[in-house]
């Protein structure tokens, strides 16, 4: 095992194929599971990679997600060391973070996600028809992925879909590792204030979705109320959207598996909890400061320092998965940690499957027989964002004629 004071590393990002993690994953499960991690600040922390420490630096409440202990292993400006806004409660801890998932929670328990199926279904079946009119070719971003998470979401909350042009822009912005300090602040301010104006009014003329409830509720001033909405609009539409094209990827990279998922409709919820588990969308982890000093796998992380906890190498750790980087849509659902684990976890994730099952259902049984326009090699994919996927997906198909 290599020495505690080892000269730290950045974080690994280069990746040989698409749809696998960067090689230096493995190595360091194997050898160094707590390493030294460089950040861009100039700061040394430590990278955990292995699945069992990962779900210890979720759940342990000595490791914080507070804004202002925290940094990125990225040289994104979005995850500095700032606290964070009234509302922001993902980089908030208990009691904050409980008093504000507690009023969100209630909009996407499974009940309530359940009966939204039929709304899915139907934007799912619009985006389908929107694909056939296009023809071929056509790029399955643009088209299908992007809007329909983007549809959804804009109708729980309540915003206004013709306005997608604007919010996307700032979401791509403030996602973007590349952005700088300027960019990523004018995104954000910008986007917090459209959500605002968009409360403000829902005060004014109350409605049935998830912004008019909460500014409705009382207990949130206009800014947290904002600032929830900003964080479920930019959550709930970026990640799903690249979920689903890269899912959509996968499964074209993979015609055995494809062929089994379009003959069993028994296979479509195992299917998508494998596609979570063996893409990872969130490639760059979640970062954790700790509150003590901590012994983890070994080692010695001292009061104060930054963890990076790997969701992505968790996710292939051969001591969870057996023959974790094959992808099969049959394995039972094992536990992965794509949405995190802990407080923390995603609380828009069962929103997201009933999305990721209605679309790619429907996507390879009920649309037209898709395959790849382009060499997989010449597919763009998202390299530069928080949230890995695919930039654009050129797909052909044959029409007949």
């Amino acid at each position: 095992m290599t020495d505690a004071s080892s000269h730290p590393a950045p974080l690994p990002r280069a990746r040989r194929c698409p749809l696998d993690p960067p090689e230096e994953y493995a190595a360091l499960r194997r050898s160094d599971p707590v390493s030294r991690l460089a950040f861009p600040d100039g700061s040394a922390g430590w990278l955990v990679t292995r699945y069992d420490d990962v779900r210890t630096v979720l759940t342990d409440p000595r490791f914080s997600a507070r804004g202002d202990l925290v940094t990125s292993p990225v040289a994104s400006q979005l995850r500095r060391r700032d606290a964070p806004a009234p509302g922001m409660f993902a980089r908030m801890d208990p009691p904050d973070h409980t008093r504000y998932r507690r009023l969100l929670a209630r909009h996407f328990h499974v009940r309530r996600v359940r009966a939204l199926v039929p709304a899915i279904e139907r934007i799912v079946a619009g985006r389908l028809d929107a694909l056939r009119r296009a023809g071929p070719p056509a790029d399955l971003v643009e088209i299908f992925a992007l809007p329909v998470p983007t549809l959804v979401i804009c109708e729980l909350l309540g915003v206004p879909y013709e306005d997608r042009a604007a919010f996307q822009s700032w979401t791509a912005s403030m996602v973007s590792v590349d952005s700088s300090r300027e960019e990523s602040d004018a995104a954000v301010a910008a986007l917090a204030g459209y959500v605002r104006t968009l409360v403000v009014a829902k005060r004014g003329a109350p409605a049935h979705d998830l912004l008019a409830d909460l500014a409705a509720d009382g207990e949130l001033t206009d800014e947290e109320t904002a600032n929830i909405g900003l964080s479920v609009l930019v959550a709930g539409h970026e990640t799903t959207a690249n979920m689903l094209s890269l899912g959509a990827f996968a499964l074209l990279r993979h015609p055995g598996e494809l062929a089994a998922f379009r003959a069993d409709p028994g296979l479509t919820e195992p299917a998508v909890e494998e596609l979570l588990r063996y893409l990872t969308i969130p490639q760059f982890g979640r970062e954790r400061a700790a509150l003590e000093d901590i012994e983890l796998g070994g080692r010695t992380i001292a009061a104060g320092e930054v963890v990076v906890a790997s969701l992505l190498s968790a996710n292939r750790d051969p001591g969870r998965f057996d023959d974790p980087d094959t992808l099969d849509l049959g394995r039972p659902p094992a536990g992965h940690l794509a949405f995190g684990h802990g407080i923390h976890q995603c609380i828009g994730q069962q929103l997201a499957r009933e999305q990721l099952r209605a679309g790619l259902r429907a996507l390879f049984t009920q649309g037209p027989a898709l395959r790849l326009a382009v060499p997989p090699d010449e597919v763009p994919m998202c390299e530069d964002s928080l949230n890995y996927g695919v930039r654009r997906l050129p797909v052909t198909w044959d029409t007949g004629r």
